[in-house]
């Protein structure tokens, strides 16, 4: 039965990485897994694939649905061509790879979705690469090192998912741990920083430049703007700057709202449940439409808005698919028995502290499911109450165990077949084969070596 979750996850991550739909092969590598356990092909595919998967589509296919037809529309404007020859002009053509990041980095730890960053900073990206001739395979490890790692894991408050979760078994916050968090995020962003200066470095002595190992697909068509043409800066940075801070805004507001005027016309959900999506759904809406006003001047005609909108809704059937589809198999792999063992054999580990514990734990379940918030969420649901019981026996701070779940989220879940890899890659328009390299080392590599940094920091000086 585990023999089965390993075949069937090792052919996963071999296809993705081939360049194969996960839309196709995920579903037929999770029916081998389930073959192996004696699970009912047919039942296992409709009931726990289609219904996991699906449901996933149902909660944030709005989201991927705005943010792609933002990213589009910020692209048909020339507002991402503009915000890329603002910063090549003040900043330098060697500040590229720090400028893509840190706009990743600033709009997720504002709570904007990863999805939605990777949709909105491409076009900026790609106009920011091209115009400094930087080989354009590095995009996707940029904004993986600004979106999935230290804002997401690391830096105190940050309102992803992934902070928030290990509160509810620790008793803790967001901002638990700090200094742990600070240190590791710092060494997630440098060290990210330096590999990816490292490697625009010897491609660019090798003789690479942006358009050099990849073919042009979905690639922004900025032929018509001149840098005379080009909105100004501040208007251009005005709707994503609308999208940051109103998410926040309609996140107060909705809070507030009366759950029975919804249930007045039958619809029953919880608030806190489900603000953060209508906040950001909320927030979308208003960035697209000040990117259409502020740029309608270089839209020009309903045509190319047409054009933009059309695009940005296609494109987001593509990335929101890819990753249900990978929602669906981890799924499934999580349903076999054969996990229950992978997991049990996990928690088993006992290394002397519960914070290596806890660290392989939620690195190599986050890894199976493909899921951060997935993997840590079985780790802690079955063993969150233990590693709080084990870290009083040895007097150690439940922040830490916050803090260090939060981190090992980030670590092994993108590997290749992660759904959020392989959607950003369709984003882009690049491949495994081009592009992952660099972008395991920033989102998976470093981010496990910081992890393990700050362990022996904690545990050798106490620090919190």
């Amino acid at each position: 039965m585990v023999l089965g979750i390993i075949i069937s996850l090792a052919l996963l991550m071999f296809v993705a990485y081939r360049g194969y739909s996960v839309i196709l092969f995920a579903p037929i590598l999770a029916l081998l897994a389930a073959l192996t356990a004696g699970y009912p092909l047919l039942g296992t595919y409709t009931e726990i694939f289609m219904v996991k998967g699906m449901g996933y589509a149902k909660s944030y296919f709005p989201v991927f649905l705005l943010g792609a037809v933002f990213g589009k529309v910020m692209e048909e404007s020339g507002a991402a061509k503009s915000i890329a020859h603002w910063i090549i002009k003040k900043l330098g053509a060697g500040k590229a790879i720090t400028a893509v990041v840190l706009a990743c980095a600033v709009l997720t730890y504002g709570g904007v979705s990863l999805f939605v960053v990777a949709f909105a900073v491409y076009p900026f990206a790609a106009a920011l690469f091209k115009e400094a001739d930087i080989p354009k395979r590095l995009i996707p490890a940029c904004i993986a090192l600004g979106s999935f790692t230290f804002t997401m894991t690391a830096l105190p408050g940050t309102p992803q998912i992934q902070n928030l979760i290990p509160g509810k078994y620790f008793g803790t916050t967001g901002y638990a741990a700090p200094v742990t968090g600070i240190i590791a995020g710092l060494l997630m962003a440098i060290g990210g920083i330096a590999w990816l200066e490292y490697r625009k470095n010897k491609f660019i002595a090798a003789g690479e430049n942006y358009g050099s190992k990849h073919d042009f697909i979905n690639e922004p068509d900025e032929s018509k703007f001149s840098e005379g043409e080009l909105m100004s800066p501040v208007l251009a940075i005005l709707p994503l700057v609308s999208v940051l801070v109103l998410n926040y805004v309609f996140t107060k507001i909705i809070l507030k709202w009366d759950p029975a005027q919804l249930e007045a016309v039958g619809i029953k959900v919880s608030i806190p449940s489900v603000v953060a999506i209508w906040a950001l759904i909320s927030a979308l809406v208003v960035g697209i439409i000040l990117a259409i006003v502020f740029g309608w001047k270089h839209i020009k005609t309903e045509a190319n808005l047409m054009k933009a909108l059309n695009a940005g809704a296609i494109g987001s059937l593509l990335a929101i698919m890819n990753t249900a589809s990978e929602v669906g198999y981890g799924n499934v792999i999580r349903s076999l028995p054969g996990f229950t063992v992978v997991r049990d054999f996990m928690l088993s580990i006992d290394p002397g502290t519960p914070l290596v514990s806890e660290a392989i734990t939620v690195n190599v379940l986050a890894g199976i499911t493909g899921s951060a918030s997935g993997g840590m969420s079985i780790a802690l649901e079955a063993m969150g109450q233990r590693y709080l019981e084990w870290g009083q026996q040895v007097g150690l701070n439940p922040e830490l165990l916050h803090k260090i779940a939060s981190l090992s989220s980030g670590g092994f879940d993108t590997l290749p077949h992660n759904g959020a890899v392989i959607t950003l890659l369709a984003i882009t328009g690049l491949t495994h084969k081009a592009s992952y390299p660099d972008l395991g080392m920033v989102s998976l590599v470093i981010p496990f070596a910081s992890t393990a940094i700050v362990i022996i920091l904690a545990t050798l000086f106490g620090i919190v």
